[in-house]
């Protein structure tokens, strides 16, 4: 059986396992031996990080090729408008390289999340709203740099699902394994289904 686990990063937190510079890695969660991140997430960021035992699931998780989507909620500073988002759907040229089209739709202030620690910085003047992104490649701080470049600088981000995968009944600094069995693949991605 392969393994997959489902931790939710909080935020400050390393995606390694390794502590570094005062900053906890995943060691201090996660007391599984042989498993390893399927791809980042910024130590600013928080949310579904995945770990397996899997090289070559690993690797399908984590690279752009499979266009897995990964859906995020980012609170952002400013008023969200239908251009901003329209931009956002488009694809935004970010200098480096122009994003694939994505999701992307104002919601409320999810039901149910965590306070952040420490608080995100408020403006009294300055409102926030949230967003909710889904895209299909990860590249380094890629969901920041598109609000960004919209006018809409992102405040708090958190990764809610990768795939069918989600932080559903996860609380920051939890984890729970998911066994995958070696003949289940999701249907025309090469992916192992749920369990």
């Amino acid at each position: 059986m392969r393994r997959l686990i489902l931790f939710n990063k909080p935020y400050g937190v390393l995606s390694q396992f390794t502590s570094e510079n005062g900053h906890p890695g995943l060691k201090e969660y996660i007391p599984v031996a042989g498993v390893y991140a399927a791809g980042r997430l910024d130590r600013d960021s928080e949310g579904l990080l995945i770990l397996t035992d899997d090289g070559r699931l690993q690797q399908q998780l984590a690279h752009p090729r499979h266009k897995l989507p990964k859906t995020y909620w980012a609170q952002v500073e400013g008023e969200t408008d239908e251009t901003a988002l329209e931009r956002l759907r488009l694809g935004v040229d970010l200098g480096d390289f122009v994003t694939r089209p994505a999701q992307a739709r104002r919601i409320d202030e999810p039901d149910g999340l965590w306070p952040r620690q420490p608080p995100i910085r408020f403006r009294r003047s300055v409102p926030t709203s949230w967003i909710e992104i889904i895209i299909t490649e990860g590249k380094n701080r890629q969901v920041r740099r598109m609000t960004a470049k919209v006018g809409l600088p992102t405040l708090r981000l958190i990764r809610w699902a990768i795939g069918p995968w989600t932080l559903e009944g996860l609380a920051p600094g939890h984890w729970r394994a998911v066994d995958m069995p070696e003949e289940a693949s999701a249907a025309g991605s090469g992916l192992p289904g749920r369990r």
